[in-house]
């Protein structure tokens, strides 16, 4: 993704917080992604990070606190 303002090239980082501990659904404890967004990631276009990154947000919303 080209931002304009400065020309210059900007990528999605990955959420990742170096804390992975996946549920029995296979989601990470510490950035709420699945396994198959976290393998996937490099793959994936920078639109296709942006919505795993909003589903991840919702994911993190709906936790129940310990």
């Amino acid at each position: 993704m080209i931002n304009p303002k400065k020309n210059q090239i900007s990528t999605v980082e990955s959420p990742c917080v170096r804390n992975c501990c996946l549920n029995a659904e296979d989601i990470c404890l510490g950035c709420f992604r699945h396994i198959n967004e976290i393998t996937g990631w490099q793959g994936f276009s920078q639109n296709e990070k942006v919505a795993i990154l909003a589903v991840c947000d919702k994911r993190r919303n709906e936790q129940k606190p310990c």
